[in-house]
């Protein structure tokens, strides 16, 4: 069935490593980690797969080099075999399993990393890696298989990769006092573009929102967190999602994102379907995480204390108003 396979030399396990790695990480250099001898080792491996299959694998890219599109077939197909190679040798030798995640930094802070780093999680003997990546990023690695799990907004990915939806949030424009006085003059400014702005112009652009395209922003940074982080200086306004607390928030105007822009947003978990195939445990880990990713959704940031103490004054204020 395999004859015309082994009927040459110049295909193995190690040679086929080597185009892995010298494809992830883009570089013979960075994937020998700077040793000459193994320099030499991968490029003569390469050449050899080359040889093998009568076909480019590989090709120069700026100062690096890209697989080719065989080069990036075999990878997929040669991942897939060793993967599944790997999950044999770990269940024969009753060793515990590592999933890969990627999300949007804001979303590891917020729920990835609270649910991971429990009590819960500690006892269940599964270990995790959590990746920073967009929307984009988290799509090709599913498809290779670098990434067992995603954290995406996206409602669709590319077949055959599958979503399922883990909870709904929306963006809030925090206005700081000292620029406006009211909810609708910081909502005007912000229409009219004429409000200084922190955007988080990763994560930002992965949502898609109108309007937004030709917003030239004061400052622009990578995710929500670092967003949160200028706004503090009280300079500019910003866009933060509903579930990120913010402290001193009294000091601050939150203003609704009006008409003509998403209010509702998603979160989605997704996976490659090739995974369940190559590793039965990992359809049990998806719903688990899928069920704790819901449920922390679920529950809304508590008030800060300010925040709580300012309403409470509000609030007696208005009483003694209305007995006079």
């Amino acid at each position: 069935m395999f004859e015309r396979l082994f009927a040459e030399s110049g295909l193995s396990l190690n040679r086929v490593r080597a185009l892995l790695e010298v494809g992830a990480t883009g570089s013979i250099v960075k994937a020998a980690n700077g040793d000459p001898v193994r320099q030499s080792q991968y490029s003569r491996q390469i050449k050899e797969l080359e040889d093998f299959f009568q076909s480019k694998l590989v090709e120069r890219h700026g100062k690096g080099i890209r697989l080719t599109s065989n080069g990036k077939e075999l990878a997929r197909i040669s991942r897939f075999f060793l993967l599944g190679l790997s999950n044999f040798q770990r269940g024969c030798l009753t060793e515990e399993e590592t999933f890969r995640l990627g999300a949007s930094a804001t979303f590891i802070e917020s729920f990835l990393l609270p649910i991971l780093a429990d009590a819960k999680s500690a006892k269940a003997g599964v270990h995790y890696v959590v990746e920073i990546a967009a929307n984009d990023e988290i799509e090709r690695r599913l498809h290779d298989l670098t990434l067992d799990f995603g954290i995406t907004v996206a409602a669709t990915l590319s077949r055959p990769l599958q979503v399922r939806e883990i909870g709904a949030w929306s963006l809030q424009l925090w206005v700081p006092k000292a620029l406006y006085r009211t909810e609708r003059q910081a909502w005007q400014a912000f229409q009219a573009k004429r409000l200084p702005l922190i955007l988080a112009t990763k994560e930002i652009d992965a949502l898609g929102l109108p309007g937004l395209d030709n917003y030239e922003p004061l400052l622009a940074c990578d995710n929500f967190l670092q967003a949160r982080t200028a706004l503090r200086e009280q300079a500019a306004a910003t866009l933060l999602p509903d579930f990120l607390p913010l402290e001193n928030s009294s000091r601050f105007l939150r203003v609704r994102i009006g008409p003509g822009s998403p209010e509702a947003l998603k979160y989605h978990l997704g996976w490659n379907p090739r995974l369940l195939r190559l590793n039965p445990h990992a359809a049990r880990r998806r719903d688990l995480l899928a069920e704790r990713l819901a449920s922390r959704m679920r529950v809304k940031p508590r008030m800060d204390l300010e925040q709580r103490s300012h309403n409470k004054r509000r609030k007696e204020r208005e009483t003694t108003d209305g007995h006079r």
